[in-house]
């Protein structure tokens, strides 16, 4: 990742940070979110085969959120990261969890209410 890259991706888990704050009762966090996803980068961007790495990501993240506050949260933390992070292709988000055979209670876009997943 290039170092503007890098420099994107802590702002990214700073401002989630502060965004995840009031919801004290969630176990799981924008930096855990953001940081776990990281290897999906060049798929999200460019598509191509799914890197192993980012599918065991998906479903290790998945398997982190179990109660709604945490579902509410990772939802949150990755609307922010998709609004935030430059060149992200709306299919291949969408996309992903399916593609590594998890099913998710949302569908990960800039315009989800992250509100009522539950």
């Amino acid at each position: 990742m290039a170092n503007s890259g890098v420099m994107k991706l802590v702002c990214l888990v700073l401002a989630c940070m502060v965004v995840a704050a009031p919801l004290a009762e969630a176990a799981i966090t924008c930096g855990q979110v953001v940081s776990k996803l990281a290897p999906c980068l060049t798929y999200l961007r460019s598509g191509g085969a799914v890197p192993g790495t980012c599918c065991n990501a998906v479903k290790n993240l998945n398997n982190s959120a179990k109660t709604t506050p945490d579902r509410q949260t990772a939802c949150g933390c990755l609307k922010n990261a998709y609004n935030s992070i430059s060149g992200i292709n709306a299919a291949y988000a969408g996309g992903l969890p399916a593609k590594c055979g998890v099913n998710l209670p949302y569908k990960i876009s800039p315009s989800i209410n992250c509100a009522t997943v539950r």
